[in-house]
């Protein structure tokens, strides 16, 4: 009897420690409502979307919406996100740089997507800067930070960047071009690609901070997404990371930690550890990169030769 207690106990113990211990990390995604492509409209990438994140139970995603493709037409799919229970948030109006265009016409850029954005329900003030670029040099960054502070936003930052956007432009092309693909495969891709990335971003975190962050994880509304978003959370699932809300994830303590370097395009931890000496060319997953990406595109066997 005694042993078959503590054998209890040291289950007990080990599904509570890894509770407790499990790593966090919220879904966003960019460029809402992006318009249709040749695998799907529009308006069943949002039908898809909204289906595989309500199955997989997530708490709450964010969209972050580049203000200039609303339209009669689109606007309905931003209601569908809202009416579904997750949020919106501000993307610009145009996607431009900030690094290109100056502090003014960013500033007035963003004023615009946030008038376009006040029709929307359960819209969040966060504002994510395009490519994550911040401004050109540490001055205008510091700029358009109190500007938008101005007009009642909080960074919407990102702990984990990928090049998920050029993966989906991959299976898009090669639908365009007709050819064979392996969606198996792309899959595969797609969740190890994407959680290689996470755990590489992670590991810079764990050194720089000593611990996991709530982190944010930067995602596109595009066909990959709508068909493997479902896929990349069941994974993260079986390697422990507990998916929670972005609201949460924003509450963490690198929120208030805005590091003083001109070096964000690889998000808040890549920044905070750049802060601290390390170098940017250390802050960049190998598979940041379209030649690399190309190359194990074809490697994957994703397109099938006829």
């Amino acid at each position: 009897m005694k042993i078959v207690i503590v054998r209890f106990l040291i289950l007990l113990s080990a599904v509570i420690s890894s509770i407790c211990f499990a790593r966090e990390i919220s879904l966003t995604f960019d460029d809402a409502p992006t318009p249709d492509s040749v695998l799907m409209t529009g308006a069943e990438r949002t039908q898809k979307l909204i289906a595989a994140l309500k199955l997989a139970d997530v708490p709450d995603a964010l969209f972050f919406v580049k203000a200039d493709y609303i339209n009669p037409q689109t606007a309905g799919r931003l209601t569908q996100y809202t009416d579904a229970g997750f949020h919106l948030a501000s993307h610009s109006f145009t996607h431009q740089s900030a690094n290109q265009l100056g502090v003014n016409a960013y500033a007035q850029d963003a004023y615009k997507a946030h008038l376009a954005l006040k029709p929307f329900a359960n819209v969040l003030n966060y504002h994510r800067f395009p490519f994550l670029h911040y401004g050109k040099d540490l001055t205008e960054i510091n700029q358009l930070q109190n500007l938008l502070r101005e007009l009642g936003y909080k960074d919407g930052y990102v702990t984990i960047d990928n090049f998920d956007w050029y993966i989906s432009s991959l299976i898009t092309k090669a639908a365009e071009e007709k050819k064979t693909i392996n969606y198996e495969k792309a899959r595969d891709f797609y969740v190890k690609s994407l959680y290689e990335s996470i755990e590489f971003y992670d590991a810079i975190a764990k050194k720089s901070l000593k611990r996991s962050p709530r982190h944010v994880l930067l995602l596109h509304e595009n066909d990959a997404a709508a068909l493997f978003v479902g896929d990349l959370i069941q994974h993260l699932r079986s390697k422990g990371w507990k998916i929670i809300s972005p609201q949460q994830a924003y509450k963490d303590p690198i929120a208030k930690s805005f590091p003083a370097v001109a070096f964000h395009k690889q998000g808040r931890v890549a920044a905070i550890a750049n802060s601290k000496g390390v170098p940017e060319a250390e802050l960049r997953h190998p598979s940041e990169n379209e030649t690399y990406l190309n190359q194990a595109f074809i490697s994957a066997g994703i397109i099938e030769n006829k």
